[in-house]
């Protein structure tokens, strides 16, 4: 008879299992950033040694060295093309460095972890069948699906996988909050889903050190048919003396395998920081002795539980105003010094002539200005007037992304475009780094998360948010077709509005309104009257997404003197509108250097338009 199936013996033995790989290698020499993965080809010997460290030590599940062996990952380094060879040869070299008393997993990791969960879940099929097949065909003796954040992903996983065998399938999440996916599901639930969609086992790895993925598990139920695992991180990512590392206590994690084994775990390793030391003492601590069963937590965890909105907005949005009636949303950029006077006299003067709500941009043209969250809080509380404030992805990362959003929110500040943000080098701090760690589609989608209780990290907030989130459309491309299909994802995202970047000739507005007329969303049309010649001309050639058409410009040339610039660019600016008005019920007029005074005479003119046809149909 041969070796029992590794989940026939991890009900009656406790096993344990490798540590990290990827961090020891680094303690070993190689570079950051490089693709570890691909040394199962030109550095086999560094592999094996590690593999042969760990079962040395006593780990006798032993991981292959294939956590991003994915298509996705490996093109970032040019070896797409080798997935298939990278997979195969990694479990070979696994297989021949250890003894035959040891199982080895085929380890597949979530291939979205360090990112926002968005993705084409088709691609993921493809790439989730391509690694796992590779690795099925080289003789594994199961898999292990690891570090996912995401419930979705990981069921999207195991779709794919559980069909190609009968082997073991075991399935770990990764925790940014104690006892919840980075999506909101209790760990309960999750293992619960996993459970109906045939896993062998479950658990947790990566990122949390030993008590915290403790807390994980005493707070979760087990359906009682699977295997448990745990592979604790040595401790989190620190700086100590001015480097990343992890606080690594070998003993430690020897102390907290004891309180692991009490929940149940019944396969038991290391992730990120541990090394062949810390397996080895945990190998002499778990010798010979037999899993505990599971006993589950009577206060269980099932659904997830309903965030609780508080508030309610007294003023319609400008989404609900625009539904019934004109509807001007007016930009006026904050200042780039610290006298706000001015810019507090323009805005009082646009909320006289009748503006809706007053947008201000986030750093236009990646220009330092004032921040628009604490002016839009000057405006709604101090003047009564409604803000609606521009989120670029430029400026913050995910982090500093939430806690402006957190704080908008509690200012009663809800109106929003997010966009994308001019890239730094074009602004006045060319030194400045431009983060992106989010496109303008996964922002919007995750603005939406926050409105549904849940933070960016997956945990239940007290509250659920009530953005109303509009996008931006560049309709000044070659494919205007192409341009819609875009904005159409946006849609998809959560957008609830759109502004347009300015339109400056009249076939321009009507070609908008043609391409735009099936989106189910309000469109605010974007007019921005001009200041003068030299004015049109550097928006024409200098200034990303505008576009002026030659007539235009002609008209501009002809004007002798600033205040001439001005006044035809009011008059251009009325003209445009007449045609925009009897097609968008929404106005977006962007004022051009603060010269509130032209934004306000077409606000002042848009009225006039309307009273004038309300009176003809009368």
């Amino acid at each position: 008879m041969g070796r029992p199936n590794l989940i026939e013996r991890l009900r009656s033995e406790l096993l344990v299992g490798d540590g990290a790989m990827t961090t020891y290698l680094y303690q070993q020499g190689v570079s950051i950033g490089e693709c570890t993965e691909e040394l199962v080809l030109s550095d086999p010997k560094l592999v094996a040694g590690v593999h042969q460290a760990y079962y040395e030590a006593g780990a006798r599940v032993i991981e292959t060295h294939t956590y991003g062996a994915n298509r996705e990952r490996l093109t970032r380094y040019g070896l797409e093309g080798k997935v298939t060879r990278l997979n195969r040869e990694a479990v070979r070299l696994a297989r021949e460095s250890v003894g035959d008393d040891a199982y080895i997993l085929g380890s597949i990791g979530s291939i979205c972890a360090g990112r926002v969960p968005a993705y084409d879940e088709e691609e993921y099929r493809d790439m989730y069948e391509e690694q796992a097949t590779a690795l099925l065909h080289a003789g594994v003796d199961g898999i292990l699906l690891e570090t996912f954040l995401d419930v979705k992903e990981m069921l999207l996983a195991v779709e794919v996988i559980r069909p190609l065998t009968n082997l073991p399938l075991l399935a770990q999440f990764s925790m940014l909050e104690v006892g919840r996916t980075r999506d909101a599901f209790s760990i309960s639930t999750a293992f619960q889903l996993l459970a109906e969609q045939g896993v062998d086992g479950v658990g947790l790895n990566c990122r949390l050190g030993p008590m915290e993925l403790l807390r994980g598990l005493e707070k979760t139920v087990v359906p009682e048919q699977l295997v448990i695992t745990a592979f604790p991180n040595a401790s989190r990512l620190g700086i100590t003396d001015g480097e990343l590392a992890y606080k690594s206590n070998p003993a430690y994690f020897e102390q907290t395998a004891e309180l692991l084994v009490e929940q149940g775990v019944s396969l038991l390793g290391g992730c990120c920081g541990t090394t062949p030391e810390h397996i080895r003492l945990l190998a002499q601590s778990l010798k010979g002795r037999k899993p505990v069963p599971r006993r589950n937590p009577q206060n269980r965890e099932t659904a997830q539980p309903v965030a609780v909105e508080i508030t309610e907005r007294v003023k319609p949005t400008v989404v609900e105003k625009v539904r019934h009636k004109r509807t001007i949303v007016c930009e006026f950029d904050t200042p780039k010094d610290l006298d706000i006077s001015a810019f507090l006299h323009g805005a009082s003067r646009l909320q006289q002539a009748g503006v809706d709500a007053i947008t201000m941009a986030d750093n236009s043209l990646a220009t330092a200005r004032m921040s628009n969250l604490a002016l839009g809080a000057i405006l709604k509380e101090k003047m009564g007037i409604e803000p609606l404030v521009h989120v670029a992805c430029r400026d913050r990362n995910l982090l500093g992304q939430q806690s402006h959003l957190m704080g908008l929110h509690a200012l009663g500040i809800d109106q929003i475009l997010v966009i994308t943000g001019d890239p730094t080098r074009m602004g006045d701090l060319p030194g400045a780094s431009s983060i992106y760690d989010v496109t303008s589609f996964e922002l919007i989608r995750m603005v939406k998360q926050l409105n549904e209780g849940i933070s960016f990290a997956g945990r239940q907030l007290k509250q659920k948010a009530r953005f109303v989130v509009g996008a931006a459309f560049n309709p000044h491309v070659r494919q205007l077709d192409a341009a819609v299909r875009r904005l159409e994802k946006k849609v998809e995202a959560g957008a609830d509005f759109i502004m347009t970047q300015p339109v400056y000739d009249a076939q321009g507005i009507i070609d908008v309104h043609e391409a735009t007329k099936h989106i189910p969303i309000p469109i605010f049309i974007g007019i921005m009257p001009l200041t003068g010649y030299r004015n049109a001309l550097f928006l024409h050639n200098e200034v990303p997404g505008i576009k002026i058409s030659p007539e235009v410009l002609k008209r501009m040339e002809q004007q002798p003197d600033k205040a001439a610039g001005r006044r035809e660019g009011v008059a251009i600016a009325k003209e445009l509108l007449e045609v925009a008005l009897s097609r968008f019920n929404g106005i977006y007029l962007i004022t051009p250097f603060s010269y509130w005074q032209m934004s306000e005479e077409l606000i002042r003119f848009i009225h006039q338009y309307d009273s004038q046809h309300i009176a003809l149909r009368a």
